[in-house]
């Protein structure tokens, strides 16, 4: 497993972080452990470009109907 340190780190937000740890009944390093990891899962925005012209490859010029009718009418159900 690799380390990493953080220098620099701003003493309010070093505060916070120790909060939420605190509050999620975790050490400061799991809580920092769990943000790194939840931050590094997020897909980014060339990720996200990326598969937007994934689906428009897939689907071409496909026209799919306005479904907004369809959802009035089963809401109203």
């Amino acid at each position: 497993m690799t380390n990493l340190l953080v220098r620099g780190l701003d003493e309010a937000t070093l505060a916070r972080l120790k909060a939420r740890a605190k509050a999620h009944q975790r050490s400061l390093q799991g809580e920092a452990k769990l943000i790194l990891e939840a931050a590094a899962e997020t897909m980014t925005v060339l990720e996200a470009r990326q598969r937007a012209r994934d689906w428009q490859a897939h689907w071409g010029d496909k026209v799919f109907p306005d479904s907004t009718a369809d959802i009035r009418a089963d809401r109203q159900r």
